[in-house]
């Protein structure tokens, strides 16, 4: 499903000439071929959606840096444009769930494994990451599971 939305994205890219839009999708299915590569090498035809839309995750947050680098060294128009990507990659993944819907979501989980003590945080991550990939920070969430696993 995403591999071919990202092909549509490019197709209709190229049509409108829209060369940021063109650029990051093209982008994007460059980071989804290497992913595949990997997977063939561990076995798997290809690589699963929940990895595709961690890669996803991870340009994101490269953008979000870069941005942030650029506006401050006073490169108001190199941030714009990270910022560009990072709109046309969010387009591409799941509605991110809002910070109640985590808190709930890990509280589920959580009760569902019956997770007391630390020593569960690597179930309940793999957990949420099997069910709500691509729709949340993992990195926050990390800290979010901590605090309720210490309780």
């Amino acid at each position: 499903m995403l591999r071919e939305d990202i092909q549509n994205a490019i197709k209709e890219a190229m049509k409108n000439h829209e060369t940021v839009k063109l650029s990051t999708a093209r982008m994007i299915l460059a980071g989804i071929k290497e992913k595949d590569v990997d997977a063939r090498g561990k076995g798997k035809e290809c690589a699963a959606e929940a990895d595709l839309m961690s890669m996803m995750q991870t340009m994101i947050k490269q953008r979000q840096e870069s941005a942030k680098m650029y506006r401050e060294a006073n490169r108001p128009e190199l941030a714009e444009k990270e910022e560009g990507e990072i709109v046309i990659i969010q387009g591409f993944l799941p509605k991110q769930m809002s910070e109640a819907e985590v808190d709930t979501a890990i509280n589920n989980i959580i009760a569902e494994l019956n997770a007391t003590s630390m020593k569960d945080m690597g179930a309940v991550m793999a957990k949420l990451r099997e069910t709500y990939a691509g729709q949340m920070d993992f990195g926050a969430a990390s800290g979010k599971i901590k605090a309720a696993l210490n309780k």
